[in-house]
């Protein structure tokens, strides 16, 4: 079977989208999805050097390996070569209408995902949460009904 990367986009690749990079990869693994591979970037990550401290503590809570993780900053190359590509708002989404494998997390799942940068370590949490039901939700419709083919 011909694998299949799913890319997250957030705004600086160093909150949102590499926790859902993370958080997707440990789900793919543990469900035993073999074929799918996963990344992130970020619209405006040039300069970007690491993933936040609050998203840091939040995956290690959650017990999610994030060890090679590097900010990249996104290119229609890594939209082009993706199955999927996962905006975590709308509004991010707009600025990539041009490719038709493009989707918000909203137009999955129902929800935005908000941006905690400057929030406390509870909105961090928060937005962790959020990307735990969007990959469930993901998973479930895009790589669930697949693998029963």
């Amino acid at each position: 079977m011909k694998r299949k990367k799913v890319l997250f986009v957030c705004t600086g690749n160093t909150c949102r989208s590499p926790m859902a990079e993370a958080i997707f990869r440990a789900e793919i693994k543990k469900r035993k999805i073999k074929y799918v591979d996963t990344a992130s970037a970020g619209i405006f990550a040039q300069g970007s050097e690491s993933i936040s401290e609050s998203s840091a503590a939040c995956l290690r809570s959650l017990n999610v390996d994030f060890s090679k993780f590097k900010p990249r900053q996104l290119r229609h190359k890594m939209i082009e070569s993706s199955f999927l590509v996962f905006c975590m708002t709308a509004d991010q989404k707009e600025l990539l209408n041009d490719f038709e494998n493009v989707y918000a997390v909203k137009d999955v799942c129902g929800f935005d995902i908000p941006d905690p940068y400057g929030g406390d370590i509870e909105a961090y949490r928060r937005t962790a949460d959020l990307i735990c039901r969007a990959v469930d939700i993901i998973i479930q419709k895009f790589f669930c009904t697949q693998m029963n083919e």
